[in-house]
This record gives C-alpha cells, structure tokens and sequence, in this order.
C-alpha cells in the first residue's frame, strides 16, 4: 500500500509540474524573468509619491533586478486585500476606500516574490478642530525599498553621466525630427540617456507624438527617460495639436489662483497623454522691465508675491496629472534688457533686492515642492563676482548664474535649501556658446551644481569630455552621484520609471486624441482668456454697436486674425494690412470714411515700441487723419500704449493665439465685460507712471 501511494504521490507531482502556473493560482512567469531579484510596490519607496483621489490609490509593482535598476511590472500578478470592508483592490493595483474605519494591508505577489503596504481610513486632525475621516497609505520600511541608493552602487560611470546629459533632436540632415531614426536610438542607448528635450518641430500631430514618445522611452535603456518640452502656454507653445492658453502674463491678468491651476491642469493633462512627463514651466521670473526682449508676457508680471501665487497654482495643476515642473529661469531673468540667447545679460542688484524681487517667486516655488529649476544665462556680480576669460575675444567676463558655484550651490542649496533637480538652460545659447567651449561649460556647470545639463553643444563630444573629467578627478564622483540621486528621486517621484509591458501604442493614441483639444480643455482655454482681457483706457468709445457702420481694422503682424474675430461681431469691417509707415491714399480714403479704427500693434523689443518703427508712425498718421475714434489693441506686450498714449481707448490682450482675440472681439462689442487687470505698470516716456499695475476699466 506503502508503495502504491508512493507512486500516485510521484504521477501527481509530474503532473503538477507539466501545468501552467496560471491553473496553478501561482503566477511565476514574470518572477523568473532573468535577473530579477525582489517585487515590491512602488509607494513603498521612500522618494515616491503617494496621491490618494476621491478615495482611490493606484498602486505600481516593480521587479528589482539583479544589477539595481527597477521596472514597473503589470502582468502575472495577483492584488489582494486583507480586510475588504475597509479597502478592495482590483487586478490592476487600483485600491478603492469603502469609507468604513480601519486598516487593511494589501498584498502583491507574483507567486515568488511578495510585498505589501497598509491602507488605513481614520480620523485625521482638522484646522476646525473636529476631526476628519480621512484614507492614509502608510509606507514600509527597510532596505529593500532603498533602490535608488542600490541602483547608485551598481550603475557604472557612463550611466551616471548619461543621466545627467540631456539632449535635443531637433533636426537630422536639414529634416525635421517626427519620428525616431535609428541612429537617435542608438545615442540614447549608447550614451545611457536620462532625458530628451523635444521642440515644436518635434511635435506635430497627436498621433505622431504620442508614437515618438512612446519609441523614446522603449529607446532608454534602464531608468526611464525624462521627456521634456517647454509647453508654457502663451507665446512659447510647442505643441500644434494641443490647446492653446493665454499664456502667464495673462493668467496674472486673470488674477485667480484657481484659473491658474485650471490652465496647469489642462497643460499637465494633455502632456501626460501624450507619454511627455515634465515641463520646462512655469517662468516664474518677475518682469519688472518694459525692455525686455525675452520674457516680457511669458511672466506673470512684476510683483513677485503674484508671481509667485499663480507659478504655485499653475505648478500644482501640471503636477497633479504626474507631469514633473520646472520653474525658471533662477535667480531671475525679468529685470534684463538683452536676450540670452544672443547675449550675456546683467542684474546687478544686491542681495536684498533679488530677495524681495527676483528670488521670492523661487523661494516660493521651492517651499510648495517644485520638481526643479532651470538656471539663468545672467550674470549677478553682487552674488558672484568672479570673472572669467571669454573663448570669444579674450575679454574677462562676469561668470554667468548657470556656471556659478556661489549662485547653484551657495545661494540656491545652503541658503534657500533647495534640494531638488537643477537643470541648466540650453547651453548652446550664445551667453554660453560664444565664451565657453562646449565641454567646458558642461563641466563647470556640473561642478557648479547644475544636476542636468539641457543640450549640450555636441553629445559624443561632451559625453566623452565629461567622462575624462570624473576619471581624473575634475569632477568629482561624489558630485556626480548626488545629482544623479536627485534625478532619480525625481523619476521615482513621478513614476518615470521603464515599463515592462508598456500601454499599446494604439491605446495610448486613442486616449490622447480624446484628451488633446477636448471641449473640455478649450473650455477653460476661453475663459482664462476672456478673463485676462484688460481694458486700459477708454474715453467713452467701448463697447462698439451697430450703429457704427464702418469698421476699420489696421495692422501688420496678425491683424488678420484679429480682423476676422471683429469680422464675426460687424459684417461691414474692413482691414487694412500693411508695414509701411504711411497709409496710401486709397487707405487713406478708408480711414476717413470709418466710424470707428482698430489698430492692433505688435511689438517684442524696444524698437517694434519706439516712435521710429513702422506700425507706431503709421498708428500716429491714423490718430491724425480721421475724425473716427481710435482703439488700440496691444496684441502681445500691454507696454504698447507707451507709443501712443493719446488713443481713445486700448485694450491689453497678452498674446497671439486664437482665443485671445476671439476674447478682445467680445470686449470690443460688449458679450465680454472686461475684468482683467495690469499686471505690470506702465511707464511714460517723460519718467511718470502711464498706467498703474492693477489697472482696470470694465463696463
């Protein structure tokens, strides 16, 4: 008998062994995966971030490999929870409250590996005093959670540098880059690439992004790729399939947190569908200088305690859908009158000044848990005054805040206690390329203590150059693995971690194409433009009605667009298109026969604004020849009416895109009462204040 039961145990057990797991309740497939050496759950870990949304968690796995890295694991899997009266989990990791107090500890395993993580609804104290039944996800602790200290100890040099090297392919052989070349795939792979800036030559469509994107991130080897874009809204818009928002010195207008938040959201939104997990933005410069070329409506405007609500408020919107932000450019880049991409500016203020101007904005930033900041090609002789021989003509030059030990590490880390992701502006901007040589700026901007350098001048030049620097001690190895702990504890912190079985591409696409554009989007993309509409000056001209039978509207750059949202409101509008400074005498004829003139300017810098350049002679002649009243349109900068102030009434839009001036339509005709207000002061040519910040008329 011995023997016979002997033998069944024996047939039973080959049996079991010729099953597949799955008939087995054990799921081994994905444990036996080579080198795979632990699973644990992704909120466990230290840096990750945990958001619990209308009672629901999404918990991730992860496979811990043999050498240190880590991947995010979805299949051959199975979620339990403990004590479902307080919590159930679905397949998927997704755990839903039930509302009931408790605790329950919910369990992953792949039928090797196993780890677990406490979900407790409780109560929790409340400023009024009574407490509030709120969920918690409580961590583990232990060593095991320690991957980025164990992907530190086991990652070769090369991958450390890779990390710290991002850079752009823009165009390849005079083409636009819209989708992946393999030799772009290999540099990523080759040089251990932790991220890729993308630009609007890059993006396109929606489909043909979300497909470039996913085919990066297959691309990147093993940590996960940062993609990055500067998606700020405004004038600086990368996407062309996505929604177009005002832009920040018209959210400032707007003057509502919550607006700003709404306009993050929508960015972070559309960015996170499309497989683009971090924006260069918000700027959280403070323009406080009519002259400047390069900032100017891309911020909020000059009061840093603005600034720095709405770069919060619009940060908190990009970082709720999982998309890392940035803010720049540090110390500040608003009180500047040259462009750094074609020069070397200078803020010469002492240090109490860029504490309650340029710095509080960042201060602010920093404190609310901003993913990084991107540093300025300016230099700040009261902070550093260090200077250094120019590649360029031999000259000695201030060292630039990007390059700068006193700004990045002194001021930044030990004084305002930053601790996250620091990020250079591009370095192949003149203020950089034109002094520095390519591998030289890299070098003293890591040892600076810039955590990524944004494209460099030449990857497998500098890659190599950087290399030898830390091989021979010019960079030193520590240096290099704190930021590359900071990088990491970026990508646990949003997710951005190399996925096993990535989404389908054609899941992906369908889903973007649903949240890119929505209704939903432009929505609020209206409203945030109709609210920062601002009315400056109106000597009982607006609104117009239809009594006014001829309409004139004349301009250069975009008056078209504007032409045809004041086409929409009076059928018998005519526009006159010109860049010549004097109206022909046809023009003329029109002119004068017009009941009322719409003149959108147009200016960037301080000539489009001076009384030399053609728009502001022609704008001059018109106010001189026709009888008609005048109304004048700052189309991007609200410093227009500085060139003619005697306009009958002027309306400030901020921006070029199609909502602004469907928004400055409807003020004109009255559907839109204007609420928006000056977000930075208006200066006369004689030193007087023109108009006030916070300046605002309304019907």
């Amino acid at each position: 008998m011995k023997r016979i039961g002997k033998c069944l145990f024996i047939m039973v057990l080959a049996f079991c062994m010729v099953l597949p797991a799955s008939m087995l309740g054990v799921q081994v497939d994905a444990a036996e995966k080579e080198g795979v050496t632990d699973l644990v759950i992704l909120e466990n870990v230290p840096q990750s971030d945990v958001t619990v949304k209308d009672h629901q968690v999404d918990l991730t796995a992860l496979n811990v490999y043999q050498d240190g890295h880590f991947t995010k694991v979805k299949e051959g899997l199975e979620w339990r929870s403990k004590n479902k009266k307080v919590a159930t989990v679905d397949e998927h990791g997704k755990v839903t409250f039930t509302g009931k107090p408790g605790r329950s500890w919910v369990t992953v395993t792949n039928g090797i590996y196993e780890d677990r993580i406490a979900v407790d609804y409780k109560p929790a104290p409340t400023s009024k005093g009574k407490p509030e039944v709120k969920p918690f996800i409580t961590k583990e602790q232990g060593e095991r959670y320690h991957l980025v200290q164990h992907a530190l100890e086991n990652m070769t040099m090369e991958e450390k540098v890779g990390q710290m090297l991002m850079p752009d392919f823009r165009t390849r052989d005079g083409e636009n880059v819209t989708e992946m070349l393999p030799e772009i795939e290999q540099l990523v792979k080759d040089y251990h690439l932790g991220g890729v800036i993308l630009f609007r030559e890059n993006v396109v469509t929606t489909e043909q992004t979300a497909k470039l994107a996913a085919d990066y991130k297959e691309a990147s080897e093993k940590y996960g790729l940062l993609l990055t874009i500067d998606q700020e809204g405004g004038i600086v818009t990368r996407l062309q399939s996505g929604t177009d928002m005002p832009g920040n010195m018209a959210v400032g207008a707007a003057r509502s947190e919550e607006m700003a938040e709404d306009v993050g959201g929508v960015i972070g939104a559309e960015l996170e569908s499309l497989g683009i997990n971090m924006n260069f933005a918000p700027v959280m410069d403070v323009n406080n200088n009519p002259d400047n070329p390069v900032i100017g409506v891309r911020s909020f405007g000059e009061n840093p305690e603005l600034v720095g609500r709405m770069g919060v408020a619009y940060t908190k919107g990009l970082q709720k859908h999982g998309v890392a932000a940035t803010a720049k450019h540090f110390p500040g880049h608003g009180d500047t009158a040259v462009d750094s991409h074609l020069g070397l500016p200078e803020v010469p203020y002492d240090r109490k000044r860029l504490e309650e101007v340029e710095l509080y904005p960042f201060q602010q930033a920093m404190d609310r848990g901003i993913d990084a900041i991107m540093t300025a090609h300016v230099t700040f002789p009261k902070i550093d005054g260090k200077t250094v021989t120019s590649k360029k003509d031999g000259s000695e030059i201030a060292l630039p805040a990007t390059l700068s030990e006193e700004v990045l590490t002194g001021l930044m880390r030990e004084q305002m206690n930053y601790d996250g992701v620091v990020i250079t502006d591009a370095l192949n901007m003149k203020a950089i390329a034109d002094h520095f040589g390519p591998v030289d700026a890299v070098i003293r901007a890591i040892n600076a203590g810039a955590d990524i350098a944004l494209m460099p001048v030449g990857l497998e030049e500098v890659a190599e150059g950087v290399y030898d620097a830390v091989e021979s001690g010019g960079i030193p190895m520590e240096t290099v693995e704190e930021s590359v702990e900071r990088i990491l504890t970026l990508k646990m912190k949003r997710g951005i971690i190399k996925e096993e079985t990535p989404q389908s591409i054609e899941d992906q696409i369908e889903e973007a194409q649903q949240v890119v554009g929505s209704e939903e989007h432009k929505a609020v993309e209206k409203e945030a433009a109709e609210r920062s509409i601002t009315l400056v000056k109106n000597d009982d001209v607006l609104p117009l009605d239809s009594s006014d039978e001829n309409v004139v509207v004349i301009g250069n750059s975009f008056i078209g667009d504007l032409a045809d949202t004041v086409s929409a409101y009076h059928s018998n509008t005519t526009v006159i298109q010109t860049n010549a400074p004097e109206l022909t005498e046809t023009e003329k004829q029109i002119v004068l026969e017009a009941d009322k003139v719409i003149f959108g300017t147009y200016t960037y810098n301080v000539f489009t604004r001076s009384e030399d350049h053609p728009q502001m002679q022609l704008i001059h002649e018109v106010m001189e020849e026709t009888d008609a009243e005048v109304i004048g349109v700052g189309i991007r900068n609200p410093y227009d009416i500085m060139a003619y102030p005697e306009v009958d009434a002027y309306i400030a839009q901020y921006g070029f895109r199609e909502a602004s001036f469907a928004a400055t339509a409807a003020t004109i005709f009255g559907e839109n009462n204007p609420s928006g207000q000056l977000p930075v002061t208006i200066p006369g040519n004689n030193g007087q204040v023109l108009f006030e910040y916070g300046t605002s008329l309304n019907y």
